[in-house]
Parts: structure tokens; C-alpha cells; sequence
């Protein structure tokens, strides 16, 4: 094998890898905000990291700790709530990246589970101290509107 094919096989190892990670970071934020992890939540963020919900403006990790905390987010885990966002589709370019998906809610009711909210969602992602984060999320409902 040449030089010139094992870097392009490296690389697309590395871009392979990338996509899984960052694929696997998104795919765990239900199952965190669900358990009302406000930390481990808020760390999937970058620390000046963004996220733009449908109304509620989060301007950095500490932001989306205190979503995670806040009353309207614990009544829904109190209710019973699933939080599920996939397929992840991930575009890695170095060390940047976007990924979209779209995400439903599902909140327990009197006669079993329903969809809460649907959504569509865009990740600007970075890669800082060695690993993937979320620089923007902005999550918009899937109503019909525009």
C-alpha cells in the first residue's frame, strides 16, 4: 500500500469515527435529559454553547443545566417523558462539523404515551479539548409552519 492510500484511508477512518461520535453524543442527550442529568446534559455543550428552542434562548452550559433543573422540565419528567432525537445525519470538515435530525417527545398520559412535540434539529458541533461538543443547537417544532 502506497503512502498517498494509507493517508486517504486514515483520513477516512478519522471522518468515520468522527460522524459515530458525534452521532452517539446526540444520541445521548434523550436518555440524559430524561433522567433530569443537568450536568452531564449542560457538558454536551460547548461552555459558551448555545441553544435556541422554541422560545427559550440558552446562551451557554450553564444555561441548559438550569433548563434541565427548571420546573417546567421536571414536571415532565415527573409525568413520564422520552426524550428521542435520530437519525443523526453528521458532515465533518476537520475540526467543525453540522448535524441534523429530527426529534419527538413523548410525555405519559392518562391512556399511555404521547407525541408531546416533534421537531427538527440543526448542531453546529466543534471539536475542543479533544472532544465534540455543541457551539449551536436550534430545535424548531415540525407544526407545518415554516
Amino acid at each position: 500500500m502506497t503512502d498517498d492510500r494509507m493517508g486517504a484511508l486514515e483520513e477516512r477512518l478519522r471522518r468515520i469515527e468522527d460522524e459515530r461520535a458525534i452521532e452517539r453524543m446526540i444520541a445521548s442527550y434523550g436518555p440524559l435529559v430524561d433522567a433530569g442529568a443537568a450536568d452531564a446534559t449542560a457538558d454536551l455543550w460547548a461552555v459558551d454553547g448555545t441553544y435556541d428552542v422554541e422560545g427559550w434562548p440558552m446562551r451557554s452550559r450553564d444555561d441548559v443545566a438550569a433548563m434541565v433543573r427548571s420546573d417546567a422540565h421536571q414536571s415532565l419528567i415527573s409525568r413520564g417523558c422520552c426524550h428521542f432525537l435520530g437519525p443523526v445525519v453528521a458532515t465533518v470538515d476537520g475540526d467543525d462539523a453540522v448535524a441534523v435530525c429530527e426529534s419527538v417527545l413523548f410525555v405519559k398520559g392518562t391512556k399511555g404515551f404521547h407525541v408531546y412535540r416533534a421537531g427538527a434539529n440543526h448542531f453546529r458541533l466543534q471539536r475542543r479539548d479533544g472532544r465534540w461538543q455543541i457551539v449551536h443547537r436550534t430545535t424548531r417544532a415540525l407544526d407545518g409552519g415554516a
